[in-house]
Protein backbone atom coordinates (compact mmCIF):
# COMPACT_ATOMS: atom_id res chain seq x y z
CA UNK A 1 0.00 0.00 0.00
CA UNK A 2 1.73 3.16 -0.98
CA UNK A 3 0.63 6.52 0.80
CA UNK A 4 2.05 10.11 -0.02
CA UNK A 5 1.78 13.40 1.83
CA UNK A 6 3.36 17.05 1.57
CA UNK A 7 3.17 19.66 4.05
CA UNK A 8 -0.15 22.39 4.60
CA UNK A 9 -0.13 25.52 3.43
CA UNK A 10 -2.90 26.71 4.80
CA UNK A 11 -3.42 29.33 7.60
CA UNK A 12 -4.06 27.56 10.70
CA UNK A 13 -4.96 30.85 12.08
CA UNK A 14 -8.61 31.66 9.76
CA UNK A 15 -11.70 32.30 11.81
CA UNK A 16 -15.13 32.76 10.57
CA UNK A 17 -17.34 31.78 8.06
CA UNK A 18 -16.64 32.14 4.08
CA UNK A 19 -18.62 34.87 3.95
CA UNK A 20 -15.82 37.16 5.85
CA UNK A 21 -13.53 36.97 2.99
CA UNK A 22 -16.34 39.27 1.23
CA UNK A 23 -16.03 41.91 4.36
CA UNK A 24 -11.86 41.57 4.65
CA UNK A 25 -12.07 42.47 0.91
CA UNK A 26 -13.50 45.32 1.15
CA UNK A 27 -11.62 46.29 3.94
CA UNK A 28 -8.44 45.72 2.71
CA UNK A 29 -8.85 46.79 -0.67
CA UNK A 30 -12.62 48.77 -1.17
CA UNK A 31 -11.53 49.79 -4.62
CA UNK A 32 -10.39 46.81 -5.80
CA UNK A 33 -12.68 45.41 -8.76
CA UNK A 34 -13.31 42.11 -8.19
CA UNK A 35 -15.72 41.39 -10.17
CA UNK A 36 -17.28 42.09 -13.70
CA UNK A 37 -21.25 42.02 -15.13
CA UNK A 38 -21.57 42.17 -18.46
CA UNK A 39 -24.00 44.81 -19.80
CA UNK A 40 -24.62 44.62 -23.40
CA UNK A 41 -21.06 44.05 -25.23
CA UNK A 42 -19.19 45.74 -22.50
CA UNK A 43 -18.19 44.49 -18.90
CA UNK A 44 -18.54 46.59 -15.77
CA UNK A 45 -16.16 46.36 -12.59
CA UNK A 46 -17.82 45.83 -9.02
CA UNK A 47 -15.36 46.73 -6.35
CA UNK A 48 -14.86 44.83 -2.96
CA UNK A 49 -16.92 47.56 -1.46
CA UNK A 50 -19.53 47.20 -3.87
CA UNK A 51 -19.61 44.07 -3.36
CA UNK A 52 -20.02 43.76 0.48
CA UNK A 53 -22.72 46.54 0.39
CA UNK A 54 -24.79 44.21 -1.89
CA UNK A 55 -24.30 41.02 0.19
CA UNK A 56 -25.28 42.50 3.58
CA UNK A 57 -28.39 44.30 1.64
CA UNK A 58 -29.24 41.08 0.61
CA UNK A 59 -28.53 39.19 4.10
CA UNK A 60 -30.23 42.01 5.64
CA UNK A 61 -33.30 41.12 3.63
CA UNK A 62 -33.29 37.32 4.27
CA UNK A 63 -33.03 37.51 8.25
CA UNK A 64 -36.08 39.80 7.31
CA UNK A 65 -37.46 37.13 5.32
CA UNK A 66 -37.16 35.00 8.69
CA UNK A 67 -33.94 32.10 7.22
CA UNK A 68 -32.45 31.42 10.72
CA UNK A 69 -28.89 29.70 10.91
CA UNK A 70 -28.59 26.73 9.51
CA UNK A 71 -31.58 26.97 7.58
CA UNK A 72 -31.17 25.14 4.08
CA UNK A 73 -31.54 27.84 1.27
CA UNK A 74 -31.20 26.53 -2.61
CA UNK A 75 -29.87 27.97 -5.05
CA UNK A 76 -31.01 26.66 -8.48
CA UNK A 77 -29.19 28.57 -11.43
CA UNK A 78 -26.84 29.01 -14.31
CA UNK A 79 -23.42 30.34 -13.14
CA UNK A 80 -24.04 34.46 -12.76
CA UNK A 81 -22.74 37.42 -10.88
CA UNK A 82 -26.76 36.96 -8.93
CA UNK A 83 -25.26 33.43 -7.74
CA UNK A 84 -22.09 34.80 -6.09
CA UNK A 85 -23.68 37.71 -4.88
CA UNK A 86 -26.67 35.22 -3.00
CA UNK A 87 -24.16 32.42 -2.10
CA UNK A 88 -22.13 34.99 0.13
CA UNK A 89 -25.13 36.81 1.49
CA UNK A 90 -27.05 32.96 2.27
CA UNK A 91 -23.55 32.09 3.89
CA UNK A 92 -23.22 35.44 5.83
CA UNK A 93 -26.52 34.57 8.14
CA UNK A 94 -25.37 31.49 8.79
CA UNK A 95 -27.42 29.73 6.35
CA UNK A 96 -26.19 26.37 3.86
CA UNK A 97 -26.24 26.73 0.68
CA UNK A 98 -27.72 23.97 -1.33
CA UNK A 99 -26.96 24.13 -5.23
CA UNK A 100 -29.04 22.45 -7.47
CA UNK A 101 -27.89 22.21 -11.23
CA UNK A 102 -30.02 24.02 -14.15
CA UNK A 103 -30.28 21.57 -16.30
CA UNK A 104 -31.38 19.05 -13.56
CA UNK A 105 -34.97 17.22 -13.94
CA UNK A 106 -38.19 17.63 -11.72
CA UNK A 107 -37.57 14.34 -10.26
CA UNK A 108 -34.08 15.87 -9.32
CA UNK A 109 -34.95 18.91 -7.81
CA UNK A 110 -37.94 17.58 -6.27
CA UNK A 111 -35.73 15.06 -4.71
CA UNK A 112 -32.57 17.59 -3.04
CA UNK A 113 -35.06 20.41 -2.12
CA UNK A 114 -37.45 17.44 0.13
CA UNK A 115 -34.06 15.95 1.25
CA UNK A 116 -32.41 18.70 2.31
CA UNK A 117 -35.25 20.17 3.90
CA UNK A 118 -34.90 23.68 2.12
CA UNK A 119 -37.07 26.74 3.53
CA UNK A 120 -36.47 29.04 0.85
CA UNK A 121 -35.56 28.74 -2.76
CA UNK A 122 -34.39 31.04 -5.68
CA UNK A 123 -34.46 30.42 -9.03
CA UNK A 124 -33.25 31.91 -11.68
CA UNK A 125 -36.18 32.04 -14.25
CA UNK A 126 -40.00 31.95 -13.97
CA UNK A 127 -39.89 28.62 -16.14
CA UNK A 128 -37.87 26.97 -13.18
CA UNK A 129 -39.70 28.55 -11.08
CA UNK A 130 -43.10 26.95 -12.76
CA UNK A 131 -41.23 23.74 -12.62
CA UNK A 132 -41.03 23.79 -8.86
CA UNK A 133 -44.60 24.98 -8.60
CA UNK A 134 -45.43 21.62 -10.11
CA UNK A 135 -44.37 19.72 -7.25
CA UNK A 136 -44.46 22.22 -4.28
CA UNK A 137 -47.21 19.91 -2.33
CA UNK A 138 -44.18 17.38 -2.12
CA UNK A 139 -42.45 20.08 -0.65
CA UNK A 140 -43.65 20.71 3.35
CA UNK A 141 -40.78 22.98 4.49
CA UNK A 142 -40.44 24.38 1.22
CA UNK A 143 -41.92 28.78 2.31
CA UNK A 144 -40.49 31.07 -0.02
CA UNK A 145 -39.30 31.10 -3.85
CA UNK A 146 -37.91 33.66 -5.28
CA UNK A 147 -37.14 34.60 -9.09
CA UNK A 148 -33.98 35.92 -10.23
CA UNK A 149 -34.83 37.53 -13.07
CA UNK A 150 -38.25 38.79 -11.97
CA UNK A 151 -35.55 41.20 -9.74
CA UNK A 152 -35.26 38.34 -6.46
CA UNK A 153 -31.97 40.49 -5.31
CA UNK A 154 -33.46 43.39 -5.07
CA UNK A 155 -36.66 42.15 -3.96
CA UNK A 156 -35.04 40.34 -0.87
CA UNK A 157 -32.70 43.87 -0.42
CA UNK A 158 -35.80 46.07 0.05
CA UNK A 159 -37.15 43.62 2.83
CA UNK A 160 -34.79 44.29 5.44
CA UNK A 161 -34.04 47.87 4.08
CA UNK A 162 -34.17 49.10 7.61
CA UNK A 163 -32.68 46.64 9.47
CA UNK A 164 -29.43 47.53 10.99
CA UNK A 165 -25.97 46.25 9.59
CA UNK A 166 -25.37 44.93 12.76
CA UNK A 167 -28.01 42.11 12.33
CA UNK A 168 -25.63 40.69 9.59
CA UNK A 169 -22.48 41.15 11.72
CA UNK A 170 -24.16 39.29 14.55
CA UNK A 171 -24.34 36.45 12.29
CA UNK A 172 -21.57 36.60 11.06
CA UNK A 173 -19.79 36.85 14.23
CA UNK A 174 -21.88 33.52 15.34
CA UNK A 175 -20.80 30.96 12.13
CA UNK A 176 -17.71 28.78 13.45
CA UNK A 177 -15.26 27.69 10.81
CA UNK A 178 -16.60 23.98 11.69
CA UNK A 179 -20.21 25.00 10.83
CA UNK A 180 -21.63 23.58 7.25
CA UNK A 181 -21.35 25.62 4.39
CA UNK A 182 -23.05 23.84 1.74
CA UNK A 183 -24.82 20.23 0.92
CA UNK A 184 -23.81 19.31 -2.39
CA UNK A 185 -25.90 16.75 -4.30
CA UNK A 186 -23.56 14.47 -6.09
CA UNK A 187 -24.69 14.38 -9.82
CA UNK A 188 -23.92 10.59 -9.24
CA UNK A 189 -24.28 8.12 -12.18
CA UNK A 190 -27.20 6.05 -10.71
CA UNK A 191 -29.99 6.61 -8.20
CA UNK A 192 -30.68 9.90 -6.31
CA UNK A 193 -27.76 11.87 -5.79
CA UNK A 194 -26.44 11.99 -2.29
CA UNK A 195 -25.84 15.45 -0.24
CA UNK A 196 -22.37 15.67 0.36
CA UNK A 197 -21.74 17.92 3.87
CA UNK A 198 -19.50 20.16 3.29
CA UNK A 199 -18.44 22.96 6.28
CA UNK A 200 -16.07 25.96 6.04
CA UNK A 201 -13.49 24.76 7.17
CA UNK A 202 -13.38 22.03 4.72
CA UNK A 203 -13.46 25.33 1.96
CA UNK A 204 -10.28 27.09 3.71
CA UNK A 205 -8.32 23.96 3.59
CA UNK A 206 -8.78 23.48 0.38
CA UNK A 207 -8.80 26.79 -1.26
CA UNK A 208 -5.83 28.19 1.11
CA UNK A 209 -3.52 25.62 -0.21
CA UNK A 210 -4.55 25.80 -3.38
CA UNK A 211 -3.73 29.20 -3.73
CA UNK A 212 -0.24 28.49 -2.25
CA UNK A 213 0.18 25.64 -5.20
CA UNK A 214 -1.06 27.87 -7.78
CA UNK A 215 0.01 31.13 -6.88
CA UNK A 216 0.68 32.55 -10.64
CA UNK A 217 -2.83 31.83 -10.78
CA UNK A 218 -4.91 33.24 -8.17
CA UNK A 219 -2.26 36.03 -7.09
CA UNK A 220 -1.18 36.64 -10.51
CA UNK A 221 2.12 37.32 -11.99
CA UNK A 222 4.52 40.41 -12.48
CA UNK A 223 2.75 43.00 -13.89
CA UNK A 224 -0.61 40.84 -14.40
CA UNK A 225 -4.09 41.19 -12.77
CA UNK A 226 -5.64 37.87 -12.37
CA UNK A 227 -8.61 36.88 -13.92
CA UNK A 228 -11.59 34.39 -14.64
CA UNK A 229 -13.99 33.76 -16.44
CA UNK A 230 -16.38 31.28 -14.85
CA UNK A 231 -18.92 29.20 -17.46
CA UNK A 232 -18.59 25.66 -15.19
CA UNK A 233 -21.43 25.37 -13.07
CA UNK A 234 -21.33 27.05 -9.95
CA UNK A 235 -23.77 24.22 -8.78
CA UNK A 236 -20.84 22.10 -8.82
CA UNK A 237 -18.08 21.63 -6.39
CA UNK A 238 -15.03 21.97 -8.75
CA UNK A 239 -17.01 25.78 -10.12
CA UNK A 240 -17.89 26.64 -6.52
CA UNK A 241 -14.25 26.02 -5.07
CA UNK A 242 -12.74 28.14 -7.62
CA UNK A 243 -15.03 30.81 -7.04
CA UNK A 244 -13.91 31.25 -3.82
CA UNK A 245 -10.53 30.60 -4.45
CA UNK A 246 -10.39 33.69 -6.84
CA UNK A 247 -12.42 35.48 -4.21
CA UNK A 248 -10.31 35.11 -1.52
CA UNK A 249 -7.03 36.09 -3.39
CA UNK A 250 -9.10 39.11 -4.40
CA UNK A 251 -8.81 38.58 -8.05
CA UNK A 252 -11.06 39.47 -10.98
CA UNK A 253 -14.43 37.45 -11.80
CA UNK A 254 -16.38 37.10 -14.62
CA UNK A 255 -19.52 34.46 -15.37
CA UNK A 256 -20.90 33.31 -18.70
CA UNK A 257 -24.22 31.49 -17.86
CA UNK A 258 -24.71 30.25 -21.51
CA UNK A 259 -21.81 28.04 -22.89
CA UNK A 260 -22.46 29.22 -26.47
CA UNK A 261 -21.54 32.92 -25.73
CA UNK A 262 -18.09 31.62 -24.22
CA UNK A 263 -15.76 32.20 -27.39
CA UNK A 264 -16.92 35.67 -27.38
CA UNK A 265 -16.47 36.19 -23.95
CA UNK A 266 -13.08 34.84 -23.29
CA UNK A 267 -11.90 37.37 -26.17
CA UNK A 268 -13.80 40.20 -24.41
CA UNK A 269 -13.11 39.51 -20.91
CA UNK A 270 -9.87 38.00 -21.30
CA UNK A 271 -9.17 36.14 -18.44
CA UNK A 272 -5.63 35.20 -17.34
CA UNK A 273 -6.95 31.59 -16.40
CA UNK A 274 -9.77 29.65 -16.36
CA UNK A 275 -11.17 26.15 -14.96
CA UNK A 276 -12.24 23.41 -17.80
CA UNK A 277 -13.09 19.66 -18.58
CA UNK A 278 -10.97 17.72 -20.41
CA UNK A 279 -13.96 17.35 -22.80
CA UNK A 280 -13.83 21.08 -23.50
CA UNK A 281 -10.49 21.50 -24.21
CA UNK A 282 -10.47 18.73 -26.56
CA UNK A 283 -12.90 20.37 -28.71
CA UNK A 284 -11.03 23.66 -28.51
CA UNK A 285 -8.44 21.42 -30.31
CA UNK A 286 -10.73 19.95 -32.46
CA UNK A 287 -12.72 22.82 -33.75
CA UNK A 288 -9.37 24.67 -34.52
CA UNK A 289 -8.05 21.68 -36.51
CA UNK A 290 -11.16 21.28 -38.55
CA UNK A 291 -10.91 25.12 -39.10
CA UNK A 292 -7.52 24.60 -40.50
CA UNK A 293 -8.45 21.55 -42.56
CA UNK A 294 -11.54 23.98 -44.15
CA UNK A 295 -9.06 26.82 -45.02
CA UNK A 296 -6.97 24.21 -46.73
CA UNK A 297 -3.93 24.55 -43.90
CA UNK A 298 -4.55 21.24 -42.24
CA UNK A 299 -1.25 19.95 -43.22
CA UNK A 300 0.41 22.91 -41.60
CA UNK A 301 -1.74 22.54 -38.52
CA UNK A 302 -0.87 19.02 -38.25
CA UNK A 303 3.34 20.13 -38.05
CA UNK A 304 2.34 22.99 -35.63
CA UNK A 305 0.99 20.66 -33.42
CA UNK A 306 3.47 17.89 -33.68
CA UNK A 307 6.52 20.76 -32.83
CA UNK A 308 4.17 21.95 -30.14
CA UNK A 309 3.97 19.21 -28.57
CA UNK A 310 8.08 18.38 -28.96
CA UNK A 311 8.49 21.20 -27.79
CA UNK A 312 6.73 20.46 -24.19
CA UNK A 313 8.48 17.24 -23.81
CA UNK A 314 11.89 19.02 -24.54
CA UNK A 315 11.14 21.62 -21.71
CA UNK A 316 10.92 18.18 -19.54
CA UNK A 317 14.06 16.22 -20.64
CA UNK A 318 15.95 19.91 -19.63
CA UNK A 319 17.20 20.75 -23.16
CA UNK A 320 15.58 22.26 -26.64
CA UNK A 321 17.40 21.50 -29.67
CA UNK A 322 17.97 24.83 -31.09
CA UNK A 323 16.50 23.81 -34.55
CA UNK A 324 13.30 23.02 -32.78
CA UNK A 325 13.34 26.56 -30.95
CA UNK A 326 13.81 27.97 -34.51
CA UNK A 327 10.78 26.29 -35.72
CA UNK A 328 8.71 26.59 -32.41
CA UNK A 329 9.52 30.54 -33.18
CA UNK A 330 8.03 30.06 -36.48
CA UNK A 331 5.10 28.49 -35.48
CA UNK A 332 4.64 30.93 -32.42
CA UNK A 333 3.94 33.42 -35.21
CA UNK A 334 1.90 31.27 -38.03
CA UNK A 335 -0.53 29.57 -35.41
CA UNK A 336 -0.32 29.55 -31.82
CA UNK A 337 -0.62 33.40 -31.54
CA UNK A 338 -3.90 33.13 -33.44
CA UNK A 339 -4.89 30.14 -30.91
CA UNK A 340 -3.91 32.27 -27.72
CA UNK A 341 -5.91 35.46 -29.50
CA UNK A 342 -8.94 33.33 -29.72
CA UNK A 343 -8.70 32.73 -25.93
CA UNK A 344 -8.68 36.04 -25.29
CA UNK A 345 -5.02 36.92 -26.17
CA UNK A 346 -3.94 37.04 -21.82
CA UNK A 347 -4.88 33.15 -21.12
CA UNK A 348 -1.88 31.44 -19.75
CA UNK A 349 -3.14 29.07 -17.38
CA UNK A 350 -6.05 26.33 -16.86
CA UNK A 351 -7.08 24.20 -13.83
CA UNK A 352 -8.51 21.00 -15.74
CA UNK A 353 -10.76 18.52 -13.68
CA UNK A 354 -13.03 15.83 -14.10
CA UNK A 355 -11.62 13.28 -15.91
CA UNK A 356 -7.85 12.57 -17.29
CA UNK A 357 -6.82 15.17 -20.03
CA UNK A 358 -3.74 12.85 -21.31
CA UNK A 359 -0.37 13.47 -22.16
CA UNK A 360 -1.02 14.50 -25.86
CA UNK A 361 -3.63 17.26 -25.74
CA UNK A 362 -1.82 18.50 -22.15
CA UNK A 363 1.69 18.69 -24.12
CA UNK A 364 0.22 20.56 -27.10
CA UNK A 365 -1.42 23.42 -24.51
CA UNK A 366 1.93 24.23 -23.25
CA UNK A 367 3.28 24.23 -26.71
CA UNK A 368 1.58 26.69 -27.70
CA UNK A 369 1.69 28.90 -24.33
CA UNK A 370 -1.06 27.95 -22.34
CA UNK A 371 -0.39 25.91 -19.26
CA UNK A 372 -2.92 23.38 -18.12
CA UNK A 373 -2.54 22.22 -14.61
CA UNK A 374 -4.33 18.64 -14.07
CA UNK A 375 -5.98 18.01 -11.20
CA UNK A 376 -8.25 15.46 -9.51
CA UNK A 377 -10.80 15.42 -6.47
CA UNK A 378 -14.57 14.79 -6.17
CA UNK A 379 -17.49 16.81 -4.44
CA UNK A 380 -16.61 14.31 -0.88
CA UNK A 381 -13.01 15.93 -1.14
CA UNK A 382 -14.27 19.44 -1.76
CA UNK A 383 -12.84 18.98 -5.28
CA UNK A 384 -9.26 18.69 -5.77
CA UNK A 385 -7.45 16.36 -3.56
CA UNK A 386 -4.37 16.16 -5.90
CA UNK A 387 -2.94 19.30 -8.35
CA UNK A 388 0.01 19.53 -10.63
CA UNK A 389 1.98 22.94 -9.45
CA UNK A 390 4.13 24.96 -11.87
CA UNK A 391 7.06 24.05 -9.85
CA UNK A 392 6.59 20.11 -9.77
CA UNK A 393 4.63 19.46 -13.12
CA UNK A 394 4.43 15.93 -14.50
CA UNK A 395 2.34 15.82 -17.57
CA UNK A 396 0.36 12.80 -18.02
CA UNK A 397 -0.74 12.34 -14.17
CA UNK A 398 -3.34 14.61 -11.83
CA UNK A 399 -0.78 15.81 -9.64
CA UNK A 400 0.58 15.53 -5.96
CA UNK A 401 -1.73 15.17 -2.82
CA UNK A 402 -2.84 18.94 -1.92
CA UNK A 403 -0.53 20.48 0.78
CA UNK A 404 -1.56 19.07 3.64
CA UNK A 405 -3.52 15.90 3.08
CA UNK A 406 -2.63 12.58 2.13
CA UNK A 407 -2.98 10.23 -0.74
CA UNK A 408 -3.02 6.16 -0.50
CA UNK A 409 -3.33 3.41 -3.09
CA UNK A 410 -5.61 0.84 -1.51
CA UNK A 411 -4.55 -3.20 -1.99
CA UNK A 412 -7.30 -3.33 -4.64
CA UNK A 413 -6.11 -0.18 -6.31
CA UNK A 414 -9.08 2.39 -4.57
CA UNK A 415 -7.24 5.71 -3.87
CA UNK A 416 -8.06 6.65 -0.77
CA UNK A 417 -7.35 10.47 0.71
CA UNK A 418 -7.71 11.83 4.06
CA UNK A 419 -6.80 15.65 5.35
CA UNK A 420 -9.30 18.85 6.02
CA UNK A 421 -10.63 18.77 2.64
CA UNK A 422 -12.51 15.56 3.57
CA UNK A 423 -16.22 15.85 3.78
CA UNK A 424 -17.74 14.87 7.33
CA UNK A 425 -21.06 12.99 6.11
CA UNK A 426 -23.75 12.85 3.68
CA UNK A 427 -26.98 14.50 4.77
CA UNK A 428 -29.52 11.32 6.08
CA UNK A 429 -27.40 8.74 4.87
CA UNK A 430 -25.71 7.03 7.24
CA UNK A 431 -25.08 3.73 5.93
CA UNK A 432 -23.45 5.74 2.79
CA UNK A 433 -21.33 7.65 5.23
CA UNK A 434 -20.15 4.74 6.90
CA UNK A 435 -19.55 2.86 3.65
CA UNK A 436 -17.10 5.96 2.48
CA UNK A 437 -15.24 7.10 5.85
CA UNK A 438 -13.58 4.51 7.28
CA UNK A 439 -10.70 4.78 9.83
CA UNK A 440 -10.45 8.89 8.98
CA UNK A 441 -9.85 7.55 5.36
CA UNK A 442 -12.23 8.75 2.23
CA UNK A 443 -12.78 5.68 0.10
CA UNK A 444 -13.40 7.30 -3.44
CA UNK A 445 -14.29 4.17 -5.53
CA UNK A 446 -11.55 5.49 -8.07
CA UNK A 447 -8.51 3.23 -9.52
CA UNK A 448 -5.13 4.50 -9.41
CA UNK A 449 -1.38 3.98 -8.85
CA UNK A 450 1.01 6.86 -7.13
CA UNK A 451 4.36 6.95 -8.29
CA UNK A 452 7.86 7.01 -6.25
CA UNK A 453 7.27 10.93 -6.54
CA UNK A 454 3.55 10.84 -5.37
CA UNK A 455 1.94 11.84 -8.64
CA UNK A 456 -1.28 10.06 -9.04
CA UNK A 457 -2.19 8.70 -12.40
CA UNK A 458 -5.85 7.38 -12.49
CA UNK A 459 -6.47 3.95 -14.18
CA UNK A 460 -10.41 3.59 -14.04
CA UNK A 461 -13.57 4.07 -11.86
CA UNK A 462 -14.02 0.91 -9.38
CA UNK A 463 -17.53 0.24 -9.83
CA UNK A 464 -17.35 1.02 -13.70
CA UNK A 465 -15.31 -2.02 -14.02
CA UNK A 466 -15.89 -4.11 -16.88
CA UNK A 467 -15.28 -8.17 -16.64
CA UNK A 468 -15.56 -9.98 -19.95
CA UNK A 469 -17.01 -13.46 -19.72
CA UNK A 470 -13.06 -14.68 -20.21
CA UNK A 471 -12.26 -13.43 -17.00
CA UNK A 472 -10.44 -9.81 -18.07
CA UNK A 473 -10.81 -7.06 -16.23
CA UNK A 474 -11.47 -4.24 -18.21
CA UNK A 475 -11.36 0.13 -17.14
CA UNK A 476 -13.54 1.81 -19.58
CA UNK A 477 -12.07 5.10 -19.73
CA UNK A 478 -8.77 4.19 -21.23
CA UNK A 479 -10.55 3.23 -24.39
CA UNK A 480 -12.98 5.97 -24.31
CA UNK A 481 -10.74 8.85 -23.81
CA UNK A 482 -8.74 8.28 -26.35
CA UNK A 483 -11.83 7.44 -28.89
CA UNK A 484 -13.31 10.83 -27.65
CA UNK A 485 -10.16 13.20 -28.89
CA UNK A 486 -11.08 12.10 -32.72
CA UNK A 487 -12.38 15.40 -33.65
CA UNK A 488 -15.89 13.29 -35.30
CA UNK A 489 -16.73 11.76 -32.04
CA UNK A 490 -18.24 13.25 -29.15
CA UNK A 491 -19.06 10.00 -27.13
CA UNK A 492 -18.17 6.78 -26.08
CA UNK A 493 -19.41 4.11 -24.44
CA UNK A 494 -17.52 0.63 -23.93
CA UNK A 495 -19.54 -2.54 -22.81
CA UNK A 496 -19.08 -5.94 -22.55
CA UNK A 497 -19.71 -7.09 -18.74
CA UNK A 498 -19.89 -10.44 -18.87
CA UNK A 499 -19.95 -10.30 -22.28
CA UNK A 500 -17.45 -12.15 -25.07
CA UNK A 501 -15.69 -9.09 -25.94
CA UNK A 502 -15.27 -5.64 -25.57
CA UNK A 503 -18.03 -3.35 -27.92
CA UNK A 504 -18.60 0.45 -27.65
CA UNK A 505 -21.66 2.86 -28.31
CA UNK A 506 -20.28 5.95 -30.42
CA UNK A 507 -21.98 9.28 -30.61
CA UNK A 508 -20.83 12.08 -33.20
CA UNK A 509 -20.25 15.44 -32.66
CA UNK A 510 -22.44 18.20 -34.55
CA UNK A 511 -19.47 20.20 -35.57
CA UNK A 512 -17.28 17.30 -36.58
CA UNK A 513 -19.87 15.75 -38.64
CA UNK A 514 -20.25 18.77 -40.51
CA UNK A 515 -16.96 19.06 -40.98
CA UNK A 516 -16.87 15.58 -42.15
CA UNK A 517 -19.86 16.43 -44.67
CA UNK A 518 -17.95 18.89 -46.48
CA UNK A 519 -14.94 17.31 -46.83
CA UNK A 520 -16.98 13.96 -48.24
CA UNK A 521 -18.73 16.40 -50.40
CA UNK A 522 -22.16 14.86 -48.64
CA UNK A 523 -25.33 16.98 -49.22
CA UNK A 524 -25.71 19.64 -46.39
CA UNK A 525 -29.01 18.57 -45.03
CA UNK A 526 -27.93 14.97 -44.12
CA UNK A 527 -28.65 13.84 -40.79
CA UNK A 528 -26.12 11.38 -38.79
CA UNK A 529 -28.93 9.35 -38.85
CA UNK A 530 -28.76 9.00 -42.02
CA UNK A 531 -25.34 7.65 -42.29
CA UNK A 532 -25.01 5.33 -39.30
CA UNK A 533 -24.81 2.33 -41.40
CA UNK A 534 -22.67 4.68 -44.22
CA UNK A 535 -19.14 2.50 -45.04
CA UNK A 536 -16.76 5.66 -45.49
CA UNK A 537 -18.06 7.39 -42.30
CA UNK A 538 -17.99 4.00 -40.31
CA UNK A 539 -14.68 4.01 -41.51
CA UNK A 540 -13.46 7.09 -40.16
CA UNK A 541 -14.44 5.93 -36.52
CA UNK A 542 -13.10 2.61 -37.28
CA UNK A 543 -9.61 5.56 -37.12
CA UNK A 544 -11.03 6.73 -33.95
CA UNK A 545 -11.73 3.06 -32.55
CA UNK A 546 -8.04 2.09 -33.23
CA UNK A 547 -6.64 5.05 -31.84
CA UNK A 548 -8.20 3.55 -28.43
CA UNK A 549 -7.42 0.23 -29.00
CA UNK A 550 -3.63 0.91 -29.52
CA UNK A 551 -3.60 2.01 -25.54
CA UNK A 552 -4.96 -1.33 -24.90
CA UNK A 553 -4.57 -5.04 -24.96
CA UNK A 554 -6.08 -7.24 -27.34
CA UNK A 555 -8.41 -8.49 -24.72
CA UNK A 556 -9.73 -5.28 -23.94
CA UNK A 557 -10.12 -3.56 -27.45
CA UNK A 558 -12.91 -2.74 -28.72
CA UNK A 559 -14.09 -5.51 -31.39
CA UNK A 560 -17.22 -3.84 -32.53
CA UNK A 561 -18.85 -0.73 -32.40
CA UNK A 562 -22.43 1.02 -33.10
CA UNK A 563 -22.94 4.53 -34.29
CA UNK A 564 -26.29 5.80 -32.87
CA UNK A 565 -28.41 8.64 -34.30
CA UNK A 566 -28.41 11.10 -31.23
CA UNK A 567 -25.53 12.38 -28.62
CA UNK A 568 -26.10 11.54 -24.77
CA UNK A 569 -27.04 14.67 -23.58
CA UNK A 570 -28.05 16.28 -20.02
CA UNK A 571 -31.33 16.62 -20.70
CA UNK A 572 -32.03 13.20 -21.82
CA UNK A 573 -30.36 12.06 -18.52
CA UNK A 574 -26.93 10.35 -20.04
CA UNK A 575 -24.82 12.79 -19.02
CA UNK A 576 -24.15 14.57 -15.40
CA UNK A 577 -23.90 18.42 -15.16
CA UNK A 578 -20.05 17.40 -14.91
CA UNK A 579 -20.29 15.83 -18.53
CA UNK A 580 -19.44 12.41 -16.64
CA UNK A 581 -21.80 9.23 -18.79
CA UNK A 582 -24.52 7.83 -16.69
CA UNK A 583 -23.50 3.98 -17.52
CA UNK A 584 -26.63 2.80 -16.11
CA UNK A 585 -29.01 5.13 -17.98
CA UNK A 586 -27.55 4.46 -21.15
CA UNK A 587 -27.33 0.62 -20.70
CA UNK A 588 -30.75 0.83 -19.91
CA UNK A 589 -32.01 3.19 -22.76
CA UNK A 590 -29.96 1.30 -25.42
CA UNK A 591 -30.61 -2.45 -24.25
CA UNK A 592 -31.19 -3.19 -27.64
CA UNK A 593 -28.10 -1.61 -29.92
CA UNK A 594 -25.76 -3.05 -27.35
CA UNK A 595 -27.79 -6.58 -27.69
CA UNK A 596 -27.47 -5.44 -31.29
CA UNK A 597 -23.49 -5.61 -31.16
CA UNK A 598 -23.45 -9.17 -29.68
CA UNK A 599 -26.34 -11.13 -31.93
CA UNK A 600 -24.54 -13.95 -33.85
Amino acid sequence: MREFSLPSLADDGVSGGLAEIVYQNAEREGDRPVYARKVGTAWRDVTARQFRDEVTSVAKGLIADGVQQGDRVALLSRSRYEWALLDFAILAVGAVTVPIYATSSVEQIRWILSDSGATTLIVETAELAATVESVRSDLPTLKRVWTIDDGAVDAIGALGADSSDDEVTARRSATPTSATATIIYTSGTTGNPKGCVLTHSNFYAEIDNGIGVLPQLFRGEKGVEPSTLLFLPTAHVFGRMVHFAVARAAARTAFTPDIAEVSGDLQTFRPTFILSVPHVLEKVYNRAQQKAASEGKGRVFAIAAKTAAQYSKSLDAGRTPLPLRVKHAVFDKLVYAKLRAALGGRLRHVISGGSALGERLSHFYRGIGVQIFEGYGLTETTAAATVNSPERVKLGTVGQPLPGHSVRIADDGEIQVRGPIVFGEYWNAKEATSEALRDGWFNTGDLGELDSDGYLRITGRKKEMLVTMGGKNVAPANIEDRVRAHPLISNCLVVGDGRPFIAALITLDPEGFAQWKTDRKRPADTEIADLVEDAELLATVQEAVDRGNRAVSRAESVRKFRVLPTDFTIAGGHVTPSLKLRRAAISKDFAAEIEALYAK
